[in-house]
């Protein structure tokens, strides 16, 4: 094999598969409710989440941002993002994610949604983040899940602490998501 196909095709998510309308009307919903989408400003999915932003008509100053790494295969920033940031790394884009955001609300994904979904996890679990939920969307990730239980908690010696595990909450859908994030911000309110 010659050469570097595009790394990056898991990405581009087709604007009329059906997982793009739910990502795009999820963030539409987030934006309603005073939410600022943060996406990595890229095609597909993330494209779907900055152009959520877009379809609410009274936003009241709510953004559509993308955190990019600049990558050399890399295309332009997605046009539905309003403000857009360069990164030369992957950790320092992380970190600014982490600082922009008050919840992590995960579609599926590739190896990079992966990494960044068990970075934060793992900020979670150390207490460097707290009280900031990780909603994991779909059915890929309860697998993902398990595999945490059965290969670090259930191990020999157990890897990890039981409470771990129940940082992610997995949910099935977008619908799933918004309830989440709507009893979250409640909850914020009444402490």
């Amino acid at each position: 094999m010659g050469g570097r196909e595009q790394p990056h095709a898991a990405a581009a998510v087709p604007k009329d598969h059906w997982v793009y309308v739910a990502v795009r009307d999820l963030a539409a919903e987030l934006t309603r409710l005073g939410c600022d989408i943060v996406t990595g400003g890229g095609p597909g999915l993330m494209q779907a989440a900055n152009e959520g932003v877009h379809l609410v008509e009274d936003r009241e100053a709510k953004r559509s941002m993308g955190i990019r790494v600049d990558l050399p295969f890399e295309q332009e920033v997605n046009p539905f993002v309003e403000l857009a940031f360069e990164h030369r790394t992957f950790f320092t884009r992380l970190h600014h994610f982490v600082l922009a955001s008050d919840a992590f609300i995960v579609a599926p994904g590739g190896i990079g949604t992966v990494l960044e979904t068990m970075m934060i996890w793992q900020l979670l679990q150390v207490h460097h983040l707290e009280y900031t939920p990780l909603i994991l969307v779909g059915k890929m990730w309860p697998g993902l899940v398990d595999w945490v239980r059965e290969a670090m908690l259930s191990f020999e010696t157990p890897l990890i602490n039981p409470e771990d595990v129940d940082i992610p909450v997995c949910v099935a859908n977008a619908d799933e998501a918004i309830a989440f994030i709507k009893r979250h911000k409640e909850a914020q309110v009444v402490s």
